[in-house]
């Protein structure tokens, strides 16, 4: 018998000082059930950094030919194609070639900066590739705000994601490699 994926709600309050971006979303998660709690607030993380109205979690870890998250307009083009961990060359390259943009958001610490060292010849020819950062022992950090109800409010301001729950705050530090 299959494992399911366990459900989370989540009421998300962004304030993003660097766009000019503020919103709310009521949003709901699947964590798949190899999805460890680091992973899944990462997307959480990535969302607030790229919040907008078209931004959705996609069936992720389930389907090969998605990315973690994405953004359409409204004729189903791909504006923004966010990837986590450590997507290979040849994924970066194909995922230009279906969105206006690409975001690769690493999170392995002295694994990603090897990832990144590997594959950034390879993709410097993508115009619309970024790709962050952020420690493990940050997205540890952040793992405790995993609940199945969350209410976050994350406050993003030059390079920073101040995120707050009711029971605690934490800031973490966002590094842009490219």
């Amino acid at each position: 018998m299959a494992l399911r994926a366990t459900i989370f709600k989540l009421e998300l309050h962004v304030a993003d000082m660097d766009r000019g971006y503020y919103g709310s979303h009521v949003l709901t998660l699947a964590r798949h059930p190899s999805e460890t709690d680091e992973r899944m607030m990462l997307r959480v993380l990535a969302f607030a950094l790229y919040a907008d109205e078209g931004l959705v979690f996609t069936r992720g870890l389930s389907t090969t030919d998605e990315p973690a998250l994405w953004q359409k307009d409204l004729t189903g083009a791909v504006q923004n194609w966010i990837e986590l961990g450590h997507p290979d060359e040849r994924r970066l390259l194909q995922a230009g070639g279906k969105s206006d943009k690409v975001v690769a958001f690493c999170y392995g610490g002295h694994a990603s900066q090897v990832w990144w060292q590997g594959v950034q010849e390879g993709v410097a020819r993508l115009r619309d590739l970024t790709v962050l950062a952020v420690s493990p022992t940050a997205l540890q950090a952040l793992a405790s705000f995993a609940e199945r109800n969350m209410d976050l409010h994350v406050t993003i301001q030059e390079g920073t994601a101040l995120i707050a729950s009711a029971k605690d705050s934490l800031a973490i530090e966002i590094a842009r490699w490219r």
